[in-house]
């Protein structure tokens, strides 16, 4: 009797589990076919082969195309496009109405779609036909990889009451591959991007805290503790990982907060694309492999993870001088401090003062701490090497780069002889005022090249084929990682939105031609955007002059010679600017919950009592009103703390 209840006592406790799982990540029916497509996309389909298939309905899969995954993506959109041709020619005879005496192509293919489908939707799905490469060996991969971390990530989750299944997130974002890269500057297992990471870490040119595994890890877990307090429920707060808080809010007001179906089939947003639409399914996808490896790939073993001694750095230390005391080189510590730029393993820059290092406790013979101590004088410095160049990465600015170095823009202009334009490309070096002006003729030799970072595959919505010209032209999607995020996994959004993931501002312009004014905002920059008078936009509004703009007030804008795209571009370019501006300096490292008092000023208590600036605070309290807050209203206040730069 006693077993008999504690079989039934076991099988309700599983149960529940189970329920709160369901609860905490909804999956409704109709959704089951999209999470069904990626599983196979995971789990299925290899490496050397992809799926043409529809991109609104994943439940039309036309073809399995052999293509090896070495095939130059030149080639293999070649092959692609070769094939979806002869597919978009059978869609278009069939969306005339053709039903007999079929072709057996036109008989198989018609069969893929819901009996009676409407000539419109066949001639819809002309120009809806996408190409997907398989995953199932990558995804594998990432698998074994992921016990490098996982104990660690599950811990971070852990520890801010977060749902641990979260940890199926790298599977869409990067494989839980440190190395990766995407195409929009995400990097990481958790795929940051600059923007985005530097909210919670520390990026520069000698540190880059997103691609070591333990330090982004904490960072998600914080970004994403962040996402559900915005918004609620994970479905969504997991889309504003790939498509931005202020995207996925301005959904949820439009269908409902947990309209998950309504949302991600019907949202138009200007950037919810194809990446976005699928970013939740996928995440459902990879949690189900996640908790059922043995299921899908059988007898696979994760790797264990490294047993590290910890210990931070006393000074500032040169690479090979550490490497020697720790009888190793400076490849294998590099290894095992991902974090660590290549200006250090190149020995233009030393590893920083306060640095966390990390080194595998087998390999060593005394406490770590104790080596550090007793590093010989010539590997120890009392400061940093001064910069001397850098090296233009993709969506580098001259603006951004004399700030980091605390130069002018001129200044970078007139060392490296660049036009009045001031143009720069990436893999540009430039030189920096600490290297002087450069001799009458020289040819200055570039830093050695590291060894290149892996470059994310294309993993759920990354290989998206152009449409021909005649037809409706698909959203391209970059990878991030995911998007999102991110962040591999995928980002369909373009550079504006990227910019601001984690900003769930409202920057766009209303259907009524109108905007909410946001913090730092005046009628000046409206009319700089617009390309108009302010006058105009005083005369437009009724208000006197002198009259200022309030913070989410509303303000009709005249879009005669600026149209909504640009002007919404521009605006977030400046905001996207002085936000990186700031968490150059700045990093949040946790959030306290305060009670208004009587009294108190949100002005006052945000920019004096926890300096923290208004356009942030509103960030994490979109919903109250800084004009008037009412006593006992309870506010998110993020913590600060200086990022120290060498």
């Amino acid at each position: 009797m006693t077993s008999s209840k504690s079989l039934l006592l076991l099988v309700f406790l599983a149960f529940s589990a189970e329920s709160i799982a369901a609860d905490t990540f909804p999956q409704p029916p109709e959704l089951q076919v999209d999470v069904d497509f990626w599983t196979d996309v995971f789990t299925r389909y290899g490496n050397d082969e992809g799926v043409l298939h529809d991109n609104r309905n994943l439940a039309v899969v036309y073809d399995r195309l052999p293509i090896p995954e070495k095939t130059s993506s030149r080639e293999r959109q070649r092959r692609a496009e070769e094939r979806r041709k002869e597919l978009q020619a059978t869609l278009r005879t069939l969306a005339k109405g053709k039903r007999d005496q079929l072709t057996a192509e036109e008989a198989r293919v018609l069969a893929l779609w819901p009996a009676g489908v409407s000539n419109e939707t066949l001639a819809a799905a002309v120009g809806q036909i996408r190409y997907q490469q398989g995953l199932k060996d990558r995804f594998r991969e990432g698998l074994q990889r992921s016990g490098r971390w996982r104990d660690h990530v599950n811990r971070e989750f852990a520890a801010l009451n977060l749902p641990i299944e979260i940890a199926a997130l790298p599977h869409v974002e990067s494989s839980y591959n440190p190395d990766a890269r995407s195409n929009v500057g995400a990097s990481g297992i958790w795929q940051f991007t600059r923007s985005t990471g530097q909210r919670f870490m520390r990026i520069d040119h000698v540190i880059d805290e997103r691609n070591d595994p333990f330090m982004a890890t904490r960072a998600a877990a914080q970004l994403m503790a962040y996402n559900y307090s915005l918004t609620g429920n994970w479905p969504m707060a997991i889309t504003a990982y790939n498509h931005g808080l202020g995207g996925v809010r301005r959904a949820m007001s439009q269908y409902g907060d947990t309209a998950y179906v309504d949302i991600l089939r019907k949202y138009n947003g200007r950037t919810f694309g194809f990446a976005s639409r699928n970013f939740y399914v996928a995440f459902l996808a990879a949690k189900e492999v996640d908790q059922n490896v043995e299921k899908y790939f059988p007898g696979l073993r994760a790797e264990s993870p490294i047993p590290y001694a910890v210990a931070s750095l006393p000074s500032y230390v040169s690479a090979s001088g550490l490497a020697a005391a720790l009888g190793t080189t400076p490849l294998k510590l590099r290894q095992h401090n991902p974090a660590l730029q290549a200006t250090v393993w190149q020995e233009s820059k030393y590893l920083p003062k306060g640095y966390e290092l990390r080194f595998p406790a087998d390999s060593l013979q005394r406490p770590l701490s104790e080596v550090l101590d007793s590093l010989p004088s010539s590997a120890v410095f009392s400061k940093q090497l001064p910069d001397m160049f850098h090296k233009v990465v993709r969506g580098d600015t001259l603006s951004q780069i004399a700030e980091t170095y605390g130069t002018r823009v001129s200044t970078l202009v007139a060392l490296n002889n660049l036009s009045s334009s001031g143009k720069i490309r990436a893999g540009q070096q430039l030189r920096l005022p600490a290297a002087g002006p450069a001799p009458a003729v020289e040819t200055v030799a570039a830093a050695p090249t590291p060894e290149p970072a892996a470059e994310i595959p294309e993993t759920p919505v990354a290989a998206e084929i152009p449409a021909t010209p005649a037809e409706p032209e698909p959203e391209v999607v970059e990878m991030q990682p995911g998007a999102m995020a991110g962040d591999a996994a995928v980002v369909a959004t373009g550079a504006t939105q990227t910019s601001l993931l984690s900003d769930p501002s409202d920057y766009s312009v209303a259907a009524d031609n109108t905007i909410e004014v946001q913090p730092l905002e005046t009628l000046g920059h409206y009319g700089d955007w617009l390309e108009i008078k302010t006058q105009r936009l005083r005369d437009l509004n009724r208000l006197t002059f002198g009259t200022p703009v309030e913070v989410g007030q509303r303000i009709r804008l005249d879009l005669n010679a600026v149209d909504a795209k640009r002007f919404e571009e521009r605006r977030i370019a400046y905001h996207t600017a002085l936000q990186d501006s700031f968490f150059r300096e700045h990093v949040i490292t946790g959030v306290i919950e305060h009670t208004i008092n009587a009294g108190e000023s949100v002005w006052i208590l945000a920019l004096r009592k926890y300096e923290v600036p208004i356009w942030l605070f509103r960030q994490y309290n979109p919903g109250v009103d800084v004009q008037k807050v009412h006593p006992g209203t309870k506010v998110q206040i993020p913590l600060l703390s200086d990022v120290e730069r060498d």
